[in-house]
């Protein structure tokens, strides 16, 4: 017995039982479960990659060897060059400022009440498809101040400054003492002293007179000095009023200014008053009165966002305005998990706010914010929507970017080779990019 416990103590233990899996091997159900998920990889991404790499090879009909002649395309055409350059400042401005707002967004609304609000708000922009933010930014940026915001506003700003004429359509009518001078106008004959002035106009809209403007007189002529009236020689009815004379009912052009000139040099001026009149000292003896161009600039009607020199920075706004959301989400996430001790140890050692942020916040924050600066970098050379939408035809050809040339050649110019050459380039670029972005995301999961 004690031999055969020995034995017994010696062998190997039984081994477990194996249960044969009921549907097959384990290798057999994960290949089971990937095939669908391949085949729609294979027919929606290599399938297509591979074609265009093939036809970007073919002449424009499809059935000859092109070789790199479509490649060359891409440096030698003009629209294609726009696009290149267009993308290069898409892809350094825009991650970029959306990054930089992300994180200051982020960093403000931990120190707010209404952080949550103010966080819902800036991603709000989010939910809101591209082709509307196209169709919303195309009226922002709408020329007509009445029309669009960021004119309304350009305008606020600069008439506070930079009062706008109220009479851009003044001008002489008929028998006027007047005549035109360098966008102003000035009388045919010299005036004296003791004399007085009438210098009609016409062309304002009752409605567009000056709020102060009241009823016109007729000047009083002064010993030793020039008077005069300048009004609106136009009253509504036919036969009414007499022309070159003020009438009851006719409106002085309150706050205009008169010049006296002599020898080209200003010697006097003075402004018009509410009922037309102006008065002159002695100087203006023997000079000719100059109402100056100052009194008839049209009024500033703001910027042409949309023309050829703007376009480009005001689509990139409308892109920032939809992604800085996006960034300040992430960023807070990652914000969430800076050790706090690390921030009061700061403040105790003496830094300020400034320093804290800029030395221990933005370092330690460093990896989620090159995460969130390459994925915008893939995501506008991919950009096309907001560019197709918001440049009008006029200056579509100046915010030309790679993806609006790819569907242009492939679509309104039917050049396929060249446009499956831009596909492929576009690929080329974002790779690296990509390939960038995992190797980081890897690195912070093995942490």
């Amino acid at each position: 017995m004690s031999s055969a416990t020995a034995g017994g103590a010696g062998s190997a233990p039984p081994a477990a039982p194996r249960h044969k899996s009921v549907t097959g091997t384990r290798k057999t159900v994960a290949a089971l479960f990937l095939l669908p998920a391949l085949v729609l990889l294979g027919a929606l991404v290599v399938y297509p990659i591979g074609y265009s790499v093939v036809r970007s090879f073919s002449n424009q009909s499809g059935d000859g060897f092109a070789g790199i002649d479509n490649y060359k395309a891409l440096f030698t055409d003009d629209g294609i060059r726009t696009a290149l350059k267009n993308n290069i400042i898409w892809v350094v401005f825009a991650p970029t400022v959306a990054t930089a707002l992300g994180l200051v967004f982020a960093v403000l609304t931990e120190r707010v009440r209404w952080g949550t609000a103010f966080n819902l708000v800036v991603f709000m922009p989010m939910a809101i498809s591209m082709l509307a933010a196209g169709i919303i930014f195309r009226l922002v940026y709408d020329q007509d101040p009445d029309k669009g915001v960021a004119n309304a506003v350009w305008v606020g700003v600069h008439d506070t400054f930079a009062e706008s004429s109220a009479f851009p359509k003044a001008h002489p009518g008929r028998q006027s003492p007047l005549e035109a001078q360098g966008g102003g106008f000035l009388t045919k004959n010299p005036v004296h002293a003791g004399q007085s002035v009438t210098l009609p106009l016409v062309g304002v809209a009752p409605d567009q007179m000056p709020g102060s403007a009241k009823k016109a007189v007729q000047a009083k002529a002064e010993p030793g000095k020039v008077t005069g009236t300048a009004w609106q020689d136009f009253t509504r009815g036919k036969g009414v009023g007499k022309l070159g004379q003020v009438d009851a009912s006719e409106l002085g052009y309150a706050g205009m200014k008169v010049e006296a000139v002599k020898g080209g040099k200003v010697v006097d001026s003075a402004k018009v008053r509410d009922d037309g009149t102006f008065t002159l000292s002695a100087k203006a003896d023997g000079a000719q009165l100059r109402l100056p161009a100052s009194n008839f600039k049209e009024p500033y009607n703001g910027l042409d966002w949309l023309g050829p020199s703007l376009v480009t920075p005001a689509i990139i706004g409308s892109y920032i305005w939809m992604w800085a959301g996006f960034a300040m989400v992430l960023i807070a996430a990652g914000l969430a998990g800076v050790p706090r001790e690390l921030l009061e140890a700061a403040r105790v050692d003496g830094a300020n706010e400034w320093q804290v942020f800029r030395r221990v916040t933005v370092p330690l924050l460093a990896p989620v914010l090159a995460v969130v600066t390459v994925t915008l970098m893939i995501n506008v050379l991919k950009v096309f929507d907001l560019v197709f939408i918001i440049a009008p035809g006029s200056s579509q050809d100046d915010a030309n970017v790679l993806a609006l040339e790819l569907y242009r050649k492939g679509f309104a110019e039917d050049q396929p080779g060249i446009a499956s050459a831009i596909a492929v380039f576009l690929l080329l670029l974002v790779i690296p990019v990509m390939l960038f972005n995992v190797r980081r995301l890897r690195r912070e999961v093995r942490r």
